[in-house]
């Protein structure tokens, strides 16, 4: 088939309506999945992984379970933090900061703190679980550069 050919023509034109045809059925998409609908869905979901870890390091309301605090001792060691308190620190965190990203109050400190807690659980206690690990530091990456878009406290507050 020659460059000038009509069948040329014809493939050409039907890739030009073909990609005018993605790019309107992409403009739409982008029109309903909004970043405040990401970013909401993005704090709900992180979220409700970080919360419900911290439920298992706790009894009542916040009290830490001996359970949690052996955990620290064999499974969780942590270089230069003693197991009690790296224990208490993690039961805390995980349910501070996720009720904070729901809210969408202090997103990007709550995101970025939950990303901390990420890292140290990457490096030093599941090192092989990096593509669950990387799915999270995904989503908390996005809310700490991005923010937590419209749906939130922060919004309301007038907070960055």
């Amino acid at each position: 088939m020659k460059a000038n050919s009509p069948a040329s023509s014809r493939a050409a034109a039907g890739a030009t309506d073909f990609r005018a045809r993605w790019n309107a059925l992409a403009g739409r998409l982008t029109c309903i999945v909004s970043y405040d609908l990401l970013a909401l869905a993005a704090r709900v979901g992180i979220a409700a992984i970080f919360f419900r870890s911290g439920r298992t390091k706790v009894e009542g309301f916040l009290t830490l379970t001996e359970g949690a605090r052996e955990l620290f001792r064999t499974e969780y060691q942590l270089p230069l933090v003693p197991p009690e308190i790296a224990a208490c620190l993690a039961a805390y965190a995980e349910h501070l900061f996720p009720v904070l990203l729901v809210l969408g109050l202090f997103t990007r400190l709550s995101a970025l703190a939950l990303l901390g807690m990420t890292l140290v659980i990457q490096v030093f206690v599941y090192p092989d679980a990096w593509p669950t690990h990387l799915s999270w530091a995904t989503l908390l990456l996005c809310l700490a550069g991005r923010g937590p878009g419209r749906l939130s406290l922060d919004r309301l507050l007038g907070l960055r």
